[in-house]
């Protein structure tokens, strides 16, 4: 999937008294009207990063959402996200993160929320997917959601999982809540 990345920029996101560097790409597939821009980008990316990483985002059409999920994970339909990971060791990441604007432009609708906000989100979940975080498993999502609300709301956006009946993590308490 590895697309040549035009513009790369560096960056440094400070950490505590870490400091992660991002290089960052984005490519645009689809006409850019209503799409973040790069540095809104590299916001809500670098909130998310514990160490360096070097990401493209790229922004697609639903079809090349669908092909991309169908090829690499079997599902046939445009996903909102997807997060490839090149190099998950110990150096620096090196990850793809695929958004797909006419689906997250339509899930926005729905629940209400800006397209702004949600991309907000999804890029946040995207990077928290190169560093290893899953939400497969209950346990697991509740962590994850637990991280996206703290660094969302950092960053000035509302809980993402609120009224979501969708939420892995609600989902995962009401089944065991149910037995």
């Amino acid at each position: 999937m590895r697309a040549p990345a035009p513009r790369a920029r560096r960056g440094t996101v400070r950490k505590g008294s870490q400091r992660a560097r991002i290089e960052l790409a984005v490519q645009y597939a689809v006409p850019r009207a209503g799409l973040p821009a790069r540095a809104s980008i590299a916001t809500w990316i670098g909130a998310a990063l514990e160490r360096s990483a070097r990401v493209t985002v790229r922004f697609v059409g639903a079809a090349e959402g669908r092909r991309l999920n169908r090829e690499y994970r079997g599902r046939d339909y445009a996903a909102n996200v997807l997060t490839f990971v090149y190099s998950p060791a110990r150096g620096a990441l090196e990850g793809d993160i695929v958004l797909c604007a006419p689906v997250v432009a339509r899930e926005a609708r729905a629940q209400g929320k800006t397209p702004r906000a949600h991309y907000a989100h999804l890029a946040v979940h995207g990077a928290l997917h190169l560093q290893g975080l899953d939400h497969a498993r209950a346990r697991d999502a509740v962590r994850m959601e637990a991280r996206e609300r703290r660094i969302l709301a950092r960053l000035g956006f509302a809980d993402p999982y609120a009224d979501d009946k969708r939420s892995k993590a609600g989902r995962g308490r009401k089944a065991r809540a149910g037995r």
